[in-house]
Parts: structure tokens; C-alpha cells; sequence
């Protein structure tokens, strides 16, 4: 008679758990070293919890414009102004639209958060205009004398730009064209004489369409007059409303950024879409800070136009005003033609230089805005809903590991192992991705990984009853464990992955603190999944080759009998060394 086969091992094969152990504890010691080495040795804290700013914008009526406040233009400003503040290196700064004309901007406490401030409301609407005439800040009463504006100023009180060739503008205010007397008439004068037209119209239609060259009255003229000769630059609430409601191709007035001058200027001829770049320099040979400009091939064509037309004018109409949301913090004087880039260079200091330079590369808001409320956030407040919220976790956390130690018992050995794991790689990854994506963490993000360790347990409740259910059909423990585990694979796989997709929506359809939820949510359901595949089942491969897991002790969890599994118990076949054979008769 034939010798028996060998018998074989369980169905599903019992793998190289130790692979897999492996695997799992380079990752985690590699994630720890990472933390360690880039000195990030705890999670980026939100702005509910490490305190900062709260500001509301309220976006203001565009004139001649009743439908500019809508839902385009305020998601390019919250767009715009993530930019500028991000450029700064302030990292998790929430912005946000809240009804149909206010943007929330939340920035963390922080090194750059108040010069982040000093932007986020910046609309930044540059213009380079030809200069028509200046005058002392003061405002003139009608009828009386008062000293002509100087034409040097204070040192420094007005930043000067240039071209690339240092030598190509000088800075200054330029002569005045008339004493204070005769402001109002100076005004009609440099109208009549402004040949800078804008939009390509041609200086002889200008000179034979304006009612000023033909002499006719033009109230339009009248009120610009009245309005230069009554400007107070030493007002701030009068230079900031200075060019309100004037479109770029209409002449308008404006103030120094210090208040010492006031000019009046033609129509814009560039405006800050056509500048390409801009970069915060500092300038080796004359000590000083300024803001250097590369044009775009459109730009550059019009700063070469217009740079020609001034070249050929007296002073003050040599010169072409840098407008900043209708202040001039550049009047620079043309002496030849120009193009290809700009530099704005004065009394900047290296924040000045590098606010200026990043509200001008990011771009000009298409709206305007006034700060509705400014509201310092403390970080007492979070803290104590941090410290409630951690509370609420612990006692989750000690209900949970009791119900598996009176119901699982030594398997709630395994469930804490995992729990464990699964906290380690948590926190590690939460810390590195601060300074890799801006990652905060907020009551949200906490509230989604407390909630992460139910889910994680009901990965771990699944597998050890699919465990238990084998052991029920008569099953040891070893075929048990493997059998079990593809049913319950596939039964976490689709439970994780459901959480996750939850976790993805909310996510792509929710703004600010929600997302902390949903990204942390998501998170922890992926490490789930690793956990339970490169960890938890590969420890119960082990474990199911112990002694006190494999002979059923009543401490286990898997006594057969508690679990009342059906007689008799099903065993791997033995084979004997030599085999019976009946008697002969």
C-alpha cells in the first residue's frame, strides 16, 4: 500500500509575518528620525489654538461699476491674497469669502503675521502716470499767497525710481509749474499742455477734442481745479479718498506717501499688469533698499512710449508718477527713453521693499476693501476646548481599551499594540507635514483623529471575530487565523474606504476648519489600513503560535469552549511512522 502524503498547511498559507514587521518598524523609525532631524518635533498649531489675527474685509461699491462685488472677483481677491500672504511665509493663514461681500483672513501668531496684516487689504492698484504739474501738500484758500512747493523736498521723503541705468532718472519732486496763487489756472495750463494721450489717441485729437484747448468751459476741468487746490496731503483720510472714483484713462490728483506734495497727474499710460516681476533689492553702492521691475513685451512697449513723450518735456512734466492705490510713491524724472524694466528706490526700509514687492508680483485685487473688524485671537480659549477635547479622547480611548480587555481579553494585547503603532505614525507624519505643506492643527483636526480611534478599533473588533467564528466551526487556531483573514480584509478594506471617501468630499467641498477635519480623517483611515495589513495581522500570525494563544487559554479570548465551538475540534492530521495493516486470518 502507497505511503500517505505529507499533510498540508492551512489554506491561505500563514505568509513571513516578520517581512511585514519589518517594513512597518523601518517606516516608523525613519518618520521619528525625520521629525527629530528637522527639528519639527511637534505638530504646526492653527490659529484657534496657537492664537493670532482674525480680520473681515468688506469689499466697497466699484464707481460705475454696480456688479463688480460678485462671486468671480471675490474668489480671485481671497486667490490673491492667500498668494501675498503665503509669499510671506505665513503658512496656514485661512481665507475665506463669508456672505456675498466680506473675505475672513485668519493669520496664525507668527514672525511675519503683522506684515502679512499690512497686505492682506492692499488692493494695490499701480498706475504710471505722466506728472501735470506739483504743489506743496497744504491746501490753498481762494484768494491767498502761500510759498511754492520746493522742488527738492525733504531728503528722501519721496522714493524715486529709475531704469535699469541708474543715471536715467533722478529723484525729487521736480520745480513747481506755479505758486500757490495760481494753482487753480496752473491746473487748466497743464491740461491744456498734457500731450501724453492714453489708449493710443493721438496728442492732436487730444488738443482739438478738450473742451480746455478751445477755451469753452468744462466742468469737468473746474472741479479738478477746485479739487488739487483744496487737497490736504497732511490729511491721511483726505490722501486716501484722493483718487477715488477716477478711471485709469481720466486725469486725476494724488498725495505723496508722506503727505509733503501733491500732484496732479494725466491719464495712466502703464498699469501694473504690465509688470511681469518684482523683487526687493538692496542696493551695495548707494546703502539703500529699493524694488527692481521687469515689464511684460506689452508693458515694456508702453514704458518705452510713454518715457519717450516725457523725455522731450520740461520739468515737472518730465516726470511719471507710480501710483499705489492713488498715492504717488515715486515721481522720478525722465531724461531719455526707457524700457524693459523699472526700479522704485527712496526711503524704503527692507519690509517697505518687500511688502511693495509682493503685493506687485502677486497681482492688484479687482476689488477694494476697508477693514470691517480686526480681532485678536488668544490662544487661552482653544486651549481649553484642547484640553476638553483631549479629556473627551481619553476617557474614549480607556471605554474602548476596558470593553477589549473584558471582552477580548489577550487580544486586547494586540488591539493596544496597533493602537499604538498607529498613534506613533500619526503624530510623526502630523509633524513633518508643518513645514511641508502648512499642515495646522485645529479643534477640527483633533476632533478627526479622535474620532479615528473608533475606527481603528472597529478594523481590530472585525478581524478577531472572524478569528473567533473559525474557532466556532471547530477550526485551531492557526487555520483559524488565516482563514479569517481574507473575509475580513475585504470587509476593512470597503468599511475604510467608505470613511475615506467621506472624508475626500468633505474635504473638496468645505472651506477653512472643516478641511482640518476631513484631511485628518482621511489620514488616520489610511494608516488604518497599513496598520492593520503591515502590523496587526502579522502580530496574530505570531501571537497564534504561542502556547497561551494556541492551546485555548481562558485569558486568551479564544478558548473554544466560551466561544462554544462545535465538538470535536477539528486538528491538523497527524501521520504515523509506520502504518497499520490487518491482521492476516
Amino acid at each position: 500500500m502507497a505511503a500517505p502524503k505529507k499533510g498540508r498547511g492551512p489554506t491561505g498559507g500563514q505568509g513571513k509575518p516578520g517581512r511585514a514587521l519589518a517594513l512597518i518598524l523601518i517606516a516608523m523609525v525613519a518618520l521619528t528620525g525625520g521629525m527629530f532631524l528637522s527639528g519639527h518635533t511637534t505638530p504646526r498649531l492653527g490659529i484657534d489654538l496657537a492664537g493670532g489675527t482674525s480680520i473681515t474685509l468688506k469689499a466697497k461699491s466699484q464707481p460705475g461699476k454696480p456688479d463688480a462685488i460678485n462671486e468671480t472677483n471675490m474668489n480671485t481677491a481671497v486667490s490673491i491674497i492667500e498668494r501675498r500672504v503665503n509669499g510671506l511665509g505665513v503658512s496656514e493663514a485661512e481665507v475665506q469669502t463669508q456672505g456675498k461681500s466680506n473675505i475672513i483672513v485668519n493669520i496664525p501668531k507668527g514672525t511675519n503675521s503683522k506684515q502679512a496684516r499690512d497686505q492682506v487689504g492692499t488692493t494695490a492698484q499701480l498706475y504710471f502716470r505722466p506728472v501735470l504739474t506739483v504743489a506743496g501738500g497744504e491746501p490753498t484758500p481762494t484768494g491767498s499767497a502761500s510759498p511754492s512747493a520746493s522742488g527738492t523736498g525733504k531728503p528722501n521723503a519721496t522714493p524715486s525710481a529709475k531704469a535699469s541705468d541708474p543715471e536715467t532718472a533722478s529723484d525729487g519732486k521736480g520745480t513747481p509749474s506755479a505758486n500757490a496763487t495760481t494753482q487753480g489756472r496752473a491746473v487748466t495750463g497743464a491740461l491744456k499742455q498734457d500731450a501724453t494721450p492714453s489708449a493710443g489717441a493721438s496728442a492732436d485729437a487730444k488738443a482739438t477734442d478738450s473742451p480746455a484747448a478751445t477755451g469753452a468751459p468744462d466742468p469737468a476741468t473746474a472741479a479738478l481745479e477746485k479739487k488739487f487746490t483744496a487737497l490736504d496731503c497732511g490729511d491721511a483720510a483726505a490722501r486716501a479718498k484722493a483718487g477715488d472714483g477716477v478711471k485709469p484713462e481720466d486725469p486725476t490728483v494724488a498725495c505723496s506717501s508722506e503727505g509733503d506734495a501733491k500732484y496732479l497727474l494725466g491719464p495712466a499710460e502703464v498699469s501694473g499688469t504690465d509688470v511681469d516681476d518684482a523683487k526687493a533689492q538692496f542696493d551695495q553702492q548707494r546703502g539703500i533698499w529699493l524694488v527692481s521691475m521687469e515689464f511684460t513685451d506689452k508693458g515694456s512697449k508702453k514704458f518705452q512710449t510713454i518715457t519717450k513723450k516725457l523725455s522731450a518735456q520740461q520739468s515737472p512734466q518730465n516726470q511719471f508718477a507710480i501710483s499705489l492705490d492713488g498715492e504717488v510713491v515715486s515721481a522720478p524724472q525722465v531724461n531719455e527713453t526707457l524700457s524693459g524694466s523699472a526700479e522704485i528706490s527712496g526711503s524704503f526700509t527692507q519690509q517697505s521693499a518687500e511688502d511693495l514687492a509682493n503685493v506687485l508680483s502677486y497681482g492688484a485685487l479687482p476689488l477694494s476693501f476697508s477693514e470691517d473688524t480686526v480681532t485678536t485671537v488668544t490662544a487661552a480659549l482653544g486651549g481649553e476646548q484642547l484640553k476638553a477635547g483631549l479629556i473627551a479622547g481619553a476617557i474614549g480611548l480607556a471605554l474602548v481599551v476596558i470593553y477589549l480587555v473584558a471582552y477580548y481579553r489577550g487580544l486586547a494585547l494586540i488591539a493596544l499594540l496597533s493602537l499604538l503603532v498607529s498613534g506613533v505614525l500619526t503624530y510623526t507624519i502630523m509633524a513633518l507635514l508643518g513645514p511641508a505643506i502648512g499642515f495646522a492643527l485645529n479643534l477640527p483636526a483633533v476632533c478627526g483623529a479622535i474620532v479615528a480611534i473608533g475606527i481603528t478599533a472597529d478594523s481590530f473588533i472585525v478581524y478577531f471575530e472572524r478569528i473567533r467564528d473559525e474557532i466556532r466551526e471547530g477550526r485551531t487556531l492557526r487555520p483559524a487565523v488565516e482563514r479569517a483573514w481574507p473575509r475580513a480584509r475585504r470587509t476593512i478594506l470597503v468599511s475604510d474606504f467608505v470613511s475615506f471617501l467621506a472624508a475626500a468630499v468633505l474635504f473638496l467641498v468645505t472651506v477653512g476648519k472643516v478641511q482640518g477635519f476631513a484631511f485628518t480623517l482621511g489620514l488616520t483611515t489610511l494608516l488604518d489600513v497599513v496598520v492593520v495589513f503591515l502590523f496587526t495581522k502579522p502580530v496574530m500570525t505570531l501571537m497564534a503560535r504561542t502556547k497561551f494563544f494556541a492551546s485555548g487559554n481562558s485569558w486568551s479570548g479564544l478558548d473554544p469552549k466560551r466561544l462554544g465551538a462545535k465538538p470535536p475540534l477539528r486538528r491538523t492530521r497527524r501521520v504515523n511512522a509506520r502504518t497499520d495493516h490487518p491482521k492476516e486470518a
